[in-house]
């Protein structure tokens, strides 16, 4: 191959992130990384909330009130589609640990699985936040 045909391949600058197509593996990647974040951020405050509900009958029903607000259904849904995501692309990252899925085909497929999987749990979970199921 002539050297003025072969495709060069270079570091991405900061400017040229807004036209950079990053393939699907990449968002779940990222989005992997941010759940986990959140995850970890949110444990304190998500074992306070549980130590709090088992204290007492008082505090459960107070907190099974403070539930009913439509924001902070949000916020258990934002939390449990990052619990499902988390897992899912964890259970994918075990998979490529043990060399399995590692072409660019396979890579896209289990990217593509891992929304396929989350996203209508998060879904289900959502229906049942707001009372429709």
């Amino acid at each position: 191959m002539p050297e003025a045909n072969r495709p060069q391949f270079r570091n991405i600058h900061v400017s040229d992130l807004a036209s950079y197509r990053l393939p699907l593996a990449g968002f779940v990647s990222i989005l992997h990384r941010i759940s986990g974040l959140l995850l970890f951020v949110l444990l304190p405050f998500i074992l306070y909330l549980l130590d709090s509900s088992l204290r007492s009958s008082g505090t459960f029903l107070y907190l099974q009130e403070f539930v009913k607000n439509p924001l902070v259904k949000l916020m258990i849904l934002a939390l449990s589609w990052a619990y499902l995501h988390h897992f899912c692309a964890g259970v994918r990252h075990l998979f490529m640990d043990r060399h399995l899925g590692l072409d660019k085909h396979s890579a896209k497929n289990s990217a593509v699985g891992v929304f396929v999987v989350s996203i209508p749990l998060a879904g289900l979970i959502a229906l049942k936040l707001f009372g429709v199921i």
